[in-house]
């Protein structure tokens, strides 16, 4: 699987220097920030409508668009696969509620930059 995962950011990384007339990857870009968050959020949206409807290819499907948009924003802010690997591995094996217990007040993850 990350091989798929590897391959499709790359191609998002090279979807920069793409016309944003060819391509949608770049003209997400083009769009900004905004326009790729208010796309992260259609998909998550229609994502929990999917999983509501009890519809399982319909799940599967609106799961592959959040993943795919989601990518397209940690391209989009150059956060590199290894990075979001990196924390998954760091939270295996931990309570998820131990994980929460140690955030900052606020509620955003601790970094490198906020302990």
């Amino acid at each position: 699987m990350t091989d798929v995962l590897d391959e499709l950011y790359a191609t998002l990384q090279a979807r920069k220097n793409a016309d944003a007339q060819d391509s949608y990857v770049a003209s997400l870009y083009r769009g900004g920030l905004d326009k790729i968050l208010k796309k992260v959020g259609e998909e998550a949206t229609e994502t929990v409508i999917a999983a509501k409807s009890g519809d399982r290819a319909a799940l599967v499907h609106e799961l592959a668009d959040l993943w795919f948009h989601s990518l397209v924003l940690m391209a989009h802010k150059d956060v590199p696969l290894a990075e979001l690997t990196d924390e998954l591995a760091r939270r295996r094996g931990r309570s998820g509620l131990d994980e929460k217990a140690e955030r900052p007040a606020e509620g955003r993850p601790r970094t490198s930059r906020s302990k």
